[in-house]
């Protein structure tokens, strides 16, 4: 029954974010942040989660994003943990948290 209601909440958003455009993905983008704010800041605490929460969502794919949107609705999970912390270790990902959590004007790695 829980992975019907888990289905059906990932429909609806995916659903929302098309019907509403960019407004969808605003709206699952922001869903995704608390949840990706929460797990950071759970991992490192006294960390400021912020830089590193936008790195993360930047850095999601759009399916990705969805998942972890779920999670504001259903609660996060060890799988949700997890690939937060998959997407947290993409070069990417780590280059623009030390990036952002430098905030040194012009300097870029």
């Amino acid at each position: 029954m829980r992975i019907l209601a888990i289905t059906g909440v990932t429909l609806a958003l995916a659903g929302c974010m098309q019907d509403l455009g960019p407004a969808g993905d605003t709206l699952a983008r922001d869903a995704a942040k608390g949840v990706v704010n929460s797990v950071v800041q759970t991992r490192f605490p006294g960390v400021n989660a912020e830089p590193y929460t936008d790195c993360i969502i930047d850095n999601a794919t759009g399916s990705e994003i969805l998942q972890i949107a779920e999670a504001a609705i259903v609660g996060t999970t060890q799988a949700t943990t997890e690939l937060v912390a998959d997407i947290a270790a993409r070069p990417e990902t780590v280059r623009c948290a030390v990036n952002n959590s430098l905030a040194i004007p012009g300097l870029t790695l």
